[in-house]
């Protein structure tokens, strides 16, 4: 019988001592990740849930190193992420755009580039699945840039302005300045190039938006989370289709969002399309 494990991220602040002085204040990212927690637990999987100050490099690094080594082919392994997209400097001029992009934890950014990497830790056959509700967030498991416009929404006369998962182009060009050598020694690492190149488990991505886009923060839960919970309706989904698998998921979710806000479905590793064709959060 397949074993399935979950780590889910979420962070509603980062540490402004790194961030060159930016708290990144956000308002439903931890309960995006009890929420997907609630997911997970419903679906019989192993989960753990870090928040804001917990979310740090080395204990989503460990949690990630922990499943890795449990688990093996035909399980399963869900990574969940609320918070913060930002960038950093791509000094390995991998991306068209000269940046890459990354998940804002509490203590430092987390590079797509290691993240693919640390996918290259999980045994053949793994399934891993990914939710990313940050913005930049189309392929950030793999380096990759998505061009075109922003078609950014601004507010309704009667509405606050909308609150972004975006670290400000000012404040990622800071961040990156005052800790400049951090950032580019980890993407000269030895071995990374090696470990993104041979990841032999079966990754899926449903992102938030496009890598051109924003996802919009909320009162209860992030816009794309909170409308993925809507489509996921508690296990309904998987009883009123029996067919069409994560694309069908990833599809009812993108009817429902705003065409500034496109959720993106991503591939990576070795392609399994048994994976893609089973429903959703099966272990």
């Amino acid at each position: 019988m397949a074993t399935g494990m979950a780590l889910t991220i979420g962070l509603n602040s980062v540490d402004p001592k790194h961030y060159a002085g930016w708290t990144g204040k956000l308002t439903a990212c931890e309960a995006d990740a009890d929420d997907m927690a609630s997911i997970a637990k419903s679906r019989d999987m192993k989960c753990e849930t870090v928040l804001t100050k917990n979310a740090t490099r080395a204990n989503v690094i460990a949690g990630i190193h922990k499943a890795s080594a449990a688990l093996k082919s035909g399980d399963l392994f869900m990574l969940t992420y609320s918070g913060h997209g930002g960038q950093v400097k791509d000094i390995n001029n991998e991306e068209p755009d000269h940046k890459d992009e990354t998940w804002c934890l509490y203590d430092a950014e987390w590079i797509d580039d290691e993240i693919y990497a640390e996918l290259g830790r999980f045994a053949a056959g793994v399934r891993i699945l990914v939710f990313s509700d940050s913005c930049h967030s189309g392929s950030v498991i793999k380096m990759a840039y998505y061009h075109g416009t922003s078609l950014t929404r601004g507010p309704s006369p009667d509405s606050e302005p909308p609150r972004y998962r975006a670290m400000p182009p000012d404040v990622a060009l800071a961040t990156y300045r005052q800790n400049r050598k951090f950032y580019d020694d980890l993407q000269r690492a030895p071995g990374l190039k090696a470990a993104k190149d041979n990841v032999k488990a079966s990754a899926l991505l449903i992102s938030g938006c496009a890598d051109n886009q924003l996802s919009s923060d909320g009162a209860f839960n992030g816009l794309f989370t909170g409308t993925m919970l809507e489509v996921w309706n508690d296990g309904q989904f998987n009883k009123r289709f029996k067919t069409g698998g994560y694309r069908k998921f990833h599809r009812e979710i993108v009817n429902r969002m705003p065409p500034d806000q496109t959720p993106h479905y991503f591939v990576a590793g070795t392609p399994n399309p048994a994976f893609e064709k089973q429903h959703p959060f099966t272990v």
